[in-house]
């Protein structure tokens, strides 16, 4: 079993465990807040460090003036994304699931149906609403005015049973060409539909969507020696390190829960946009399996 497919079991395992786990563990509320985004930004963010390679790669960056343009107009997409935030945050939240569903779609092995990538990639987003309605209003509500949350919340909450009779469906004529990728929906589909939303969230992205890429970034770049993709992300966490620390000094006068999603979930939408930009090139010119 090679690593990618080892990757996809233990995902599949721990998600299963976790969904079955919240049947009996309330972890809805605040208490885990923290603790939770502290674990996004370890274990998920990083991934998005090694934009590095693909720029390289892709658009032969080289030198330091190659590297100042490179960072500028990555900065610059990021500040893009913050600014819709602020002056259309309906907007912001509608796009940033779509874009997020989009880019987890990516996923799945090769040779995936296209539609069953997009009911995967939105699991996670869409199918938290068919149980966990409230929670979802009460999260979204810390990015955007409440009312504006209850309405979007609605509209994925409407969309949640054809989408979890889409996943099971997808997910059963999956396993017939490749148990682990059926198992892997299935696993996807329980963990947004029983955990809470942040809990299934964090599971997902730090144990699914962040190694994957990890891994095939490390195939990618020709299965480097680890520590050259270290050397290669080390910058990138560091200046993302600082942009959230001025971020966080700038949310200073907000409650520490709006301060946390805020600071997390917009700073993922920022860094999604131009990781997009680069990596789903690679993408739809054939990842490795």
């Amino acid at each position: 079993m090679n690593a990618l497919r080892l990757q996809g079991l233990l995902f599949s395992v721990l998600a299963m465990v976790c969904a079955l786990a919240s049947l009996f563990l309330d972890t809805a509320g605040n208490t885990f807040l923290i603790p939770l985004a502290i674990l996004i930004v370890l274990l998920g963010v990083p991934h998005g460090a090694l934009d590095t390679v693909f720029a390289q790669r892709l658009h032969d960056v080289r030198g330091v003036a190659g590297w100042c343009a490179f960072t500028l107009a990555y900065l610059a997409l990021m500040a893009l994304v913050a600014l819709l935030w602020k002056v259309a945050p309906a907007l912001f939240m509608t796009g940033f699931l779509v874009v997020s569903a989009l880019h987890f779609s990516g996923d799945p092995v090769i040779g995936t149906p296209i539609l069953s990538r997009l009911l995967y990639g939105g699991a996670i987003l869409v199918l938290p609403a068919l149980l966990h309605e409230q929670e979802m209003r009460r999260l979204f509500a810390f990015l955007i005015v409440p009312d504006a949350a209850s309405t979007l919340v609605q509209w994925l909450h409407a969309m949640s049973w054809p989408w979890l009779a889409g996943t099971l469906i997808a997910a059963a004529i999956s396993a017939k060409k490749d148990w682990l990728t059926g198992l892997e929906l299935l696993a996807t589909a329980l963990l947004a539909l029983l955990a809470s939303p942040l809990v299934a969230f964090v599971i997902f992205f730090c144990a699914m969507h962040s190694p994957r890429h990890i891994l095939r970034t490390w195939r990618y770049a020709g299965s480097a020696p680890v520590a050259q993709l270290i050397k290669a992300s080390a910058l990138p966490l560091l200046g993302t390190l600082v942009i959230f620390t001025v971020a966080a000094f700038s949310l200073r006068d907000v409650s520490i829960e709006s301060a946390v999603m805020q600071l997390v979930f917009i700073g993922l939408a920022a860094l999604t946009v131009p990781h997009m930009v680069l990596v789903e090139q690679v993408r739809f010119s054939g990842w490795e399996k």
